[in-house]
């Protein structure tokens, strides 16, 4: 031990690290509950290398993919709580029972594109939810950034095109256990059911559920298609966004320029996980027209229409959710602000 640590001093003092920094030596535990297909994973190697490397090897990232050390959202953010877990990455259904209005993510037609999603998540807005996460959590849990994983939700079901609203009538559409998407799913017309994800491909052969609102990548990784998924409509009713959070009591302890360099390491899995579901749902979307699937773009007054169908549940969710109108007041106001900048860039580059 003596003769580590003594090296791990001389190697500091070789290239320069401050003597804080270099003194110390940090190991994060990171999870995902996925696999290593997933943008999750493109984004946990991209923050590893980023780290340990920046770090001069100060840092060190023990990967632990599926699960490993937790099985669900909640028992994952306990960990981080309690410190056994230092890093997690959870969809917003997943951490919706602890903080529930990062919901916020899932109200539809908020955001328009990929840029104004990106601008949008790497601005004030996610420090909005942050602030309101380290309060509801005791100062324990922080979000350090929030990412994609899986690119748009989109509806996809087993019986028909779906081009309008009235053709949800009836479906019985697959949600997360969270309220808001089944508040989504009931005021399009359709029924929501909650089903585990495992269960769903037995569901969609079974006639259990008709439809979902995934991903394309989610949908040809599980091969839904197989279990009859052949109608998707690309609405892009909700941006996946992917929330990573750290245990506070870790990221604090650590130096500032450790800090530092954790938080640029947090930007480049960001970026990371942006870019990879844009890659990957090209083969995916050949993969599923290959094997008869049926896409349909809805024109934008058919666009408009659902989110006219929609729009109950924005009133639904500021009233019912709790922090639900601070956090719906930052979103309106971040994509408003992405929207006025992207557009004016827009007309710069196209004179």
């Amino acid at each position: 031990m003596l003769k580590q640590t003594l090296t791990s001093l001389a190697l500091a003092a070789t290239l320069g690290l401050a003597g804080q920094a270099a003194a110390q030596e940090y190991t994060l535990r990171a999870t995902a509950n996925s696999n290593e297909q997933d943008e999750d994973y493109d984004g946990l190697v991209v923050f590893k290398n980023y780290v340990e490397r920046a770090s001069n090897g100060a840092i060190a990232v023990e990967l632990f993919i599926g699960t490993q050390l937790c099985g669900n959202g909640a028992e994952c953010l306990q960990g981080v709580a309690d410190g056994s877990i230092d890093i997690f990455i959870s969809t917003s259904g997943g951490a919706a029972g602890i903080f529930p209005y990062i919901q916020v993510l899932d109200l539809p037609y908020l955001m328009s594109d990929d840029r104004v999603a990106e601008h949008v998540l790497s601005g004030d807005f996610t420090r909005t939810i942050r602030d309101m996460a380290l309060e509801d959590s005791g100062g324990k849990i922080r979000l350090m950034t929030i990412g994609n994983t899986g690119g748009w939700r989109n509806f996809a079901n087993t019986q028909k095109r779906i081009q309008t609203p009235a053709d949800m009538e009836g479906l019985k559409i697959r949600t997360v256990v969270a309220d808001l998407p089944q508040e989504l799913v009931r005021a399009l017309g359709a029924s929501p059911t909650p089903i585990p994800w495992p269960e769903l491909f037995t569901s969609f052969q079974t006639g259990v559920v008709d439809g979902s609102k995934n991903g394309i990548t989610d949908v040809m990784n599980m091969k839904f298609p197989d279990a009859g998924l052949q109608y998707m409509t690309l609405d892009q009713h909700a941006y996946m966004g992917a929330l990573w959070f750290m245990s506070n009591d870790r990221f604090m302890e650590m130096p500032e320029d450790l800090r530092r360099v954790v938080v640029d390491g947090f930007y480049q899995l960001q970026q990371a996980t942006f870019a990879s579901p844009k890659r990957k749902s090209i083969a995916a979307y050949e993969e599923f027209v290959a094997g008869g699937g049926d896409l349909y773009v809805p024109t934008p007054e058919e666009k408009q229409a659902f989110a006219d169908a929609a729009a109950p549940v924005y009133d639904w969710f500021q009233q019912n959710v709790d922090g639900g109108e601070e956090a719906f007041a930052a979103l309106e106001e971040a994509v408003a602000a992405a929207e006025e900048e992207i557009n004016a860039a827009r007309d710069a580059d196209i004179q």
